[in-house]
């Protein structure tokens, strides 16, 4: 995303999340300054610049049935709309800070370098946290059939195999190019 669009999806979120819930009455959070509810709600809309309108609309119904405090008048925490947010709208792999940084990290070059990037990918995808060892450990070895199969059909005559085995060897390469152009991404951003 560039700065235009970055710009543009900011407006979105401020024109389509922000505002409808301040205009429902929803104040800030007891526990913060208006410094700080300002800031969070500048970090939302960079965080949900993503967003397309309609799923921005379906956002705002969320938090509005969901709102903070005893009294049920407050804004919601940036945490609760970021989390429903995900569930209505993921984040594109080359948007989120967590894929960035792990596909810059040494895990995401070795990770490219083996072969089993793609697996690496959809666990971060899951669970939206960081590998340790012994998850890394699961991905390598959930990945060994397919490295396996990719090693095998790669080096195969591309006319000899039959359509579900090209397929399935494109798509892999697929996901291979989409994990180093996000390793490309975070490198140009490190």
């Amino acid at each position: 995303m560039d700065a235009k669009e970055q710009a543009e999806g900011e407006k979105r979120v401020r024109d389509l999340l922000i505002g409808p819930l301040l205009r429902r009455g929803l104040v800030k959070p007891g526990a913060m300054t208006k410094a700080q509810f300002e800031e969070m709600l500048a970090d939302l809309a960079k965080r949900l610049a993503y967003m397309t309108p309609p799923n921005l609309a379906a956002l705002e119904e969320m938090a509005a049935a969901a709102p903070g405090g005893k009294d049920r008048d407050r804004f919601p925490i940036a945490n609760a709309i970021l989390k429903a947010a995900t569930q209505i709208q993921p984040p594109a792999d080359d948007a989120s800070p967590l894929i960035r940084a792990v596909f810059a990290h040494a895990v995401g070059r070795q990770a490219l370098a083996e072969g089993w990037a793609p697996e690496l990918l959809d666990d971060l995808r899951r669970t939206r946290r960081w590998p340790g060892g012994y998850a890394l450990g699961q991905i390598r070895q959930a990945a060994g059939e397919a490295l396996r199969r990719h090693a095998h059909l790669a080096g195969a005559d591309p006319a000899r195999l039959d359509p579900a085995e090209a397929a399935w060897l494109r798509d892999r390469e697929a996901q291979l190019a989409r994990c180093r152009r996000i390793a490309d991404l975070a490198g140009a951003a490190a």
